[in-house]
């Protein structure tokens, strides 16, 4: 695919060009020069730098970043019952983790409970299932939830797993006000990259909102959504893409809630991004340094946000799950670290890194806690946490950031044009997909290597021992169901539930009333249900 000098200066993703081609590009099309000099940094660096701490956040949201205090570690876990994902959140705190990410199955994702028809066979197997306030109990039992943060990579149910969560707070004594943790929430990208939603985006955006509202007041500590560009790359886009996008997102969640009456420097405080980390380790801190840039500038510009916290992009990396290989799994134990030490060199805040045999299942014990001593070694070994943004002033990376910022700031523009996130889903989604295509291709040129993959091949296939979801824990899981909703007070449960209902007719905050069916002994998907006989379902028009 032939291109021209002027078209190729604004490419957001690589150009099919074949193996042959002497000149090297990153996934995002910029070509990379073979050597980097003075000339080629932008001449008013020092006023795009800034200072560690300061406007406009390249060098990172804090003074002295990692002297001070190292990342959260962060591993994301959870798998059949609730008692299991228990068993494995105490372990990885034994082990030197640092905060708790939940996993949770698809049932749950989807607002289902696991009685639901729908959900046989799925119960328990991409993470864990939480119907009841039962089951949250469980997973946290032994886990006193003042000391932890919590994340939860839940989003069309957010509002509620978060006031189960909170539920389970109070019995424990913790007021809400010392809960730290993250909801993610961002159902944006579900409609655009993942597919796991329920509401249509209007009813959507209003529960998103009203968490902001619920949580300033409520829950302060909580960050009430991580704008998620990590599954946009998943589904294979490139890095250009992916902060335009995940910014793009970011504008429309602000301009809802500002439209909601709520004023910005009320909820952007709590506002958290989630990335992805993948191979190129120069385009990788490029891409994170050019999306804290950008993301303080918009809030001071288009939002006239004041308080520097309202500026700061603060954010989890997960190191790319699309990039691990099912052929010579053991190959990337390297590509997490690589990938890892991006992040961290980038200024991460948080970072889960991914077990070796994840292309293969969940992982197993053994590769979570190698998973968790990367990190550590980054943390301890490698010198990169010794000094503020190592990288700043390579002339490399210096250009990588700024033609990363120019290519983001034109795919922003576009989606301005056609109204923001919320009605450029479609554009957004073949935008991604020319990139998923252009990977594949690369890759099938042999223009881009995946080592073991297409070079360096090995017909003998290594498979290592894989964690296997027991199924009876499907039918555990369903009986203890069952008996919850024999146990408790029907009549009361289905006046929680007409309540929110009729809530939901209106225009009051929801998540009180969905606290209040929830401490009732409602169920996770009778809450779910009930919104849905008012909002309906999202229909994809693509």
């Amino acid at each position: 695919m032939a291109t021209s000098p002027e078209r190729e200066e604004r490419l957001t993703v690589a150009p099919i060009v074949g193996p042959d081609d002497p000149r090297h590009f990153t996934d995002s099309g910029i070509e990379i020069a073979p050597l980097y000099t003075a000339a080629d940094v932008p001449e008013d660096l020092e006023e795009r730098l800034g200072a560690p701490g300061e406007f406009p956040y390249t060098r990172g949201p804090h003074k002295e970043m990692y002297r001070k205090q190292l990342w959260t570690m962060r591993q994301y876990a959870g798998y059949a019952s609730a008692k299991e994902s228990n068993e494995r959140y105490r372990y990885l705190l034994s082990r030197g983790g640092t905060g708790l990410s939940m996993a949770f199955d698809l049932p749950t994702q989807l607002g289902l409970d696991s009685d639901n028809p729908r959900c046989l066979g799925e119960v328990g197997r991409t993470g864990v299932a939480i119907d009841t306030i039962d089951d949250m109990r469980t997973a946290f039992d032994g886990i006193p939830l003042d000391q932890v943060s919590t994340s939860m990579t839940i989003n069309a149910p957010a509002t509620v797993l978060l006031c189960l969560y909170q539920l389970v707070g109070e019995e424990q004594g913790v007021p809400s006000e010392k809960l730290r943790g993250t909801t993610q929430n961002d159902v944006l990208k579900e409609y655009i990259a993942r597919g796991n939603y329920i509401y249509p985006p209007e009813p959507t955006m209003r529960l998103t909102t009203d968490l902001f509202a619920y949580c300033k007041d409520n829950v302060p500590k909580w960050n009430t959504v991580s704008i998620s560009g990590y599954h946009f790359r998943e589904k294979g886009c490139s890095a250009v893409q992916e902060v335009a996008f995940t910014l793009c997102s970011g504008i429309a969640y602000v301009q809802a809630a500002v439209d909601a009456g709520l004023a910005v420097d009320d909820f952007a405080p709590r506002l958290a991004f989630f990335f992805n980390g993948h191979n190129n380790v120069f385009q990788e801190v490029a891409k994170f340094r050019a999306a804290r840039r950008m993301w303080a500038t918009i809030m001071k510009e288009r939002f006239g946000a004041q308080n520097p916290k309202s500026l700061m992009l603060r954010f989890h990396t997960q190191t790319g799950g699309v990039t691990l290989t099912a052929q010579q799994p053991v190959n990337n134990i390297v590509r997490v670290a690589l990938q890892g030490f991006a992040a961290v060199c980038g200024g991460t805040q948080s970072l889960h890194t991914n077990g070796y045999d994840e292309a293969l299942a969940l992982p197993t014990e053994g590769a979570a806690k190698t998973a968790l001593r990367t990190q550590q070694i980054i943390g301890h070994e490698s010198g990169a946490t010794d000094t503020v943004d190592p990288f700043a002033g390579s002339y490399f990376v210096e250009a990588l950031t700024a033609e990363i910022e120019s290519r983001a700031y034109d795919l922003i523009g576009k989606v301005d044009e056609l109204g923001g996130s919320v009605n450029a889903i479609e554009f957004i989604t073949a935008e991604i997909d020319e990139s998923a295509w252009g990977y594949q291709e690369r890759y099938r040129l042999e223009q881009d290597i995946v080592v073991g993959v297409n070079k360096f091949v090995e017909e003998e296939l290594e498979v290592p021992d894989l964690l296997r979801v027991d199924p009876e824990s499907e039918r555990e899981q369903v009986e203890r169901l069952k008996a919850f909703k024999e146990n408790r007070d029907k009549d009361l449960v289905e006046k929680r539930l007409e309540e929110l209902r009729e809530a939901a007719r209106g225009t009051d905050n929801l998540v009180p009333f969905i606290r209040e069916a929830l401490r009732d002994r409602a169920s996770m998907g009778e809450v779910c249900g009930a919104m849905q006989d008012v909002f309906g379902k999202y229909q994809p028009k693509f």
